[in-house]
């Protein structure tokens, strides 16, 4: 493992002092999946190259699909030497099915099975990832997408998936390293090869002169991405799986777990390309190559999609919440004890992501060590139905992507930018900047709250808060 250590239970850990699941009713409609994460090696980069030893879910990128409404069922066998969970990234689920050991359920050791069973309140475009020892499982390759279909107004003529990530591999195929001093306590470690479903540079056939939609997912542990089109005027149809009102796509900045739904009309011939504009020289991430006759189509107008049911945050109900972005000083002392949100007490507790190096802290506070080995206290408790305004401060020079687990927040404005309104569940913050966002707190539990760097993450820059 990279900077990680991996724990047992405690004996007191199967004691019921997690949340509990609702089950299924008898009358759902379940889509049953299974999920084993273990060993896959692939031919990662061309040959002569090595095979790389990745680790997956399944053969090839695990791409689930299933219809608003219905109930997913997905079975987790842990074939890996160290413990894992899922954590379902975006999905405003029941605390008790979060995957975040030692918070919402005990870790899954080898040759254990988990069972995660849920119905998606929201369509759109979605993911999952260990929360486990993230810098290693993550990457070397372990998520997958997850699609809530549902969402559309009108049908598309094609529908695609671009999951993108940087590998940290040798020029043998082999993995270089996954975590550096210097990138966790800066801007992160970069990959060497790029790619979209893991392939570098993909062409997706795509029908002529049709309307085309893109699912573009940022899945790197590290690198910001400007996405753009060449070849198309290209339209923002949802941020992080939300519905936005179609905007022209001008360069979007993504931090690693930003997703964004785009939509283009095809040309009749040629070809379009998807952009990577934050770098020095613009980077081709895929390729979408007009196959067929030309499709009978009118004059190209968006399609939007179905508006999504989220909480609108009330400002004459809020309460106001900053969240300060630092490099970390001396841990602050910890409590013996946790109160958890159904009034049981938590004792001395091994955490998620122990690691022997500190940079990075929350309001001052930084995420357990070994040495601490407990959980701290929680960021902030927030009552039930409350409506949450944050201002998240970087006082670092550095970007965070923040994500919070459990909850879509509306990211409404900037001291440093100009901000398109717009739901997400996670949200990029530049260097000084001072970002407001808003939720609604209606989604009772503790609820992991870090930045999607993960070396950032993992390095201190994780807490939680509790809705009650």
């Amino acid at each position: 493992m990279a900077g990680a250590v991996s724990l047992a239970p405690h004996a007191f850990s199967a004691a019921p002092r997690y949340p509990k699941a609702p089950l299924p009713p008898e009358d759902a409609d379940i889509v049953d999946v299974a999920l084993t994460a273990k060993l896959r090696p692939r031919q990662l980069l061309p040959a002569p190259a090595k095979i790389t030893p990745t680790i997956s879910y399944g053969d090839g990128p695990s791409i689930i699909r299933i219809r608003h409404g219905q109930w997913l069922r997905a079975t987790l066998k842990n074939e890996l030497a160290e413990h894992t969970t899922v954590h379902w990234h975006g999905i405003r689920l029941p605390n008790a099915l979060d995957g975040v050991p030692y918070l919402t359920q005990d870790p899954v050791l080898p040759g254990q099975s988990f069972t995660y069973a849920f119905q998606p309140p929201d369509p759109g475009t979605f993911f999952f990832h260990p929360h486990c020892d993230t810098i290693t499982q993550l990457g070397q390759g372990l998520a997958g997408v997850l699609i809530i279909e549902g969402d559309e107004t009108r049908p598309f003529d094609a529908d695609l998936v671009c999951l993108y990530r940087d590998w940290r591999v040798n020029d043998d195929g082999s993995f270089g390293a996954l975590t550096t001093n210097k990138g966790a306590g800066t801007a992160g470690t970069f990959g060497s090869f790029q790619t979209v479903n893991d392939q570098h540079q993909p062409v997706f056939k795509v029908p002529a002169n049709g309307d085309i939609r893109v699912r573009f997912l940022n899945v790197d542990m590290t690198r910001l991405i400007d996405l753009g089109l060449e070849g198309a005027e290209g339209w923002m149809i949802a941020t992080d799986g939300n519905a936005l009102a179609p905007t022209k796509l001008e360069p979007w900045r993504m931090g690693p777990a930003m997703r964004l739904d785009i939509t283009f009309r095809a040309p009749k011939s040629g070809s379009v390309k998807l952009m990577n504009y934050y770098a020095a020289e613009p980077v081709v991430l895929a390729t979408f190559e007009a196959e067929g006759a030309p499709l009978d189509r009118p004059a190209f107008e968006p399609a939007p999609l179905k508006t999504p049911l989220i909480p609108e945050p009330k400002a004459s109900d809020a309460v106001d919440f900053t969240l300060r972005l630092s490099a970390a000083s001396a841990p602050s002392p910890l409590p013996a004890d946790l109160k958890l949100p159904n009034g049981e007490t938590l004792p001395l507790a091994d955490s998620l992501c122990l690691t022997q190096r500190t940079f990075w802290a929350m309001n001052g506070q930084t995420w357990p060590s070994t040495e601490e080995g407990r959980l701290p206290p929680p960021l902030a408790s927030f009552q039930k139905g409350k409506t949450v305004v944050a201002e998240v401060v970087n006082a670092t020079p550095h970007p965070h992507p923040i994500h919070l687990h459990g909850h879509t927040f509306k990211v409404l404005s900037s001291n440093k930018r100009k901000i398109l309104p717009h739901f997400a569940d996670t949200a990029l913050v530049t260097p000084k900047e001072r970002l407001k966002i808003a939720f609604v707190a209606d989604n009772p539990g503790a609820w992991m709250l870090h930045c999607h760097i993960i070396e950032h993450q993992e390095t201190g820059m994780m807490g939680y808060v509790l809705v009650a």
